[in-house]
């Protein structure tokens, strides 16, 4: 692979004729420590730090050439297929338009390079549902980017991607967020990822050994609590928050990011026991960041958890509901999947993996 990260890796390849169809997936990622501290105004204040790492959950993107004149976009995981005018879409997000994603990612790029927008049917669907807190959301706009990179052969390398995501994702369609997704889902991998001002970003790659990446993979247990939640409210409490600048919100967020360069050390040296205690303090300091972080259910499956033998845990994402993730001693892994379940969630074990956005002709 080449080891500019401006440059079109050799994993992607210019679409050939109008009858192939270009594919990409991008994995979802699990936030191990310090994600928030990548929402400004904090990180231009201070600069943020988080710690994630993609598993083996996919969003995935495809375009097709269409054979009606209109551009479609479809998601037949959520149930939904709409059809446009092209002309609509030069540029432009249509205000009707049900699948926002989709017609920002076409409409953000048409505008930045001067695409005419063609007939293409724009398939999606996802490994998780909206809300997960596995940043499926970004991971599509992502999957969506590098699907139109690969058929338009944009000069676009891995950091101009997940920049490119942001910017549509929290400009032009205005949703609240950070920058940590778009990030994770373009590089892959277990990466340390500072945020910095002027959005400058820079993504540390860490190299596990297979010992450490064995442990972790088998202490680690995902569970969805059957709750999709909407981030937005969550997102902008903290920012308010961070605007007020509050002693203890700021207290809670030095805390948060600190909680990123020890879960980094804790995991380089394979300590899942620190690794636990780290993710627990981390999410009693995230609690704090804004209320409906936590709730009743997500209380009663960590309880359930612990019970049953986990050593640590927190919400994966903003909060509110989605996925949640355990550190667990693996003797004790099949009891704690056992009893989230019957708590009425959904768990299982997940696989870490090294690959970011990948596209493919089919």
């Amino acid at each position: 692979m080449n080891s500019d990260p401006h440059t079109r890796s050799s994993r992607t390849r210019p679409i050939a004729g109008t009858r192939s169809a270009v594919r990409a997936r991008v994995p979802l990622r699990l936030g191990l420590a310090g994600g928030g501290t990548d929402l400004s105004p904090y990180c231009d204040d201070f600069g943020g730090a988080v710690l994630n790492t993609t598993i083996d959950r996919y969003a995935y993107a495809f375009i097709e050439r269409s054979a009606d004149g209109n551009v479609h976009f479809i998601a037949p995981d959520v149930g939904i297929d709409e059809a446009f005018d092209p002309r609509d879409i030069n540029g432009t997000i249509p205000a009707h338009a049900k699948l926002r994603l989709h017609a920002g990612v076409l409409a953000g790029i048409s505008r930045r390079f001067s695409v005419q927008v063609e007939p293409w049917r724009i398939t999606s669907f996802v490994d998780a549902p909206p809300g997960s807190g596995l940043g499926s959301s970004s991971a599509l706009v992502v999957a969506l980017v590098e699907a139109f990179v690969s058929l338009l052969q944009l000069p676009l390398g891995p950091y101009d991607v997940a920049h490119l995501a942001y910017e549509i994702e929290r400009i032009d369609l205005g949703l609240q967020g950070g920058k940590q997704d778009q990030y994770a889902g373009t590089f892959g991998g277990t990466n340390f990822i500072e945020f910095l001002a002027q959005n400058q970003v820079i993504v540390n790659p860490l190299r596990l050994s297979s010992r450490i990446r064995n442990e972790v993979e088998m202490s680690l247990v995902i569970a969805f609590t059957g709750v999709s939640r909407a981030s937005a409210d969550i997102i902008a409490e903290q920012r308010n928050g961070l605007l007020k600048v509050t002693e203890e919100t700021m207290r809670n967020m030095h805390r948060l990011k600190q909680d990123a360069h020890d879960m980094k050390n804790a995991l380089l040296r394979g300590e899942v026991a620190h690794m636990a205690e780290i993710l627990n303090r981390s999410w009693e300091a995230k609690k704090n960041t804004a209320r409906g972080i936590s709730n009743p259910l997500i209380e009663k499956l960590y309880g359930q958890a612990m019970t049953d033998g986990a050593i640590g845990g927190k919400v994966s994402g903003a909060g509110g509901g989605g996925f949640m993730m355990f550190l667990v001693p693996p003797e004790r892994r099949v009891q704690v999947i056992r009893g989230l379940n019957g708590a009425g969630a959904q768990a299982g074990g997940v696989h870490l993996v090294t690959e970011g956005a990948e596209t493919w002709l089919s």
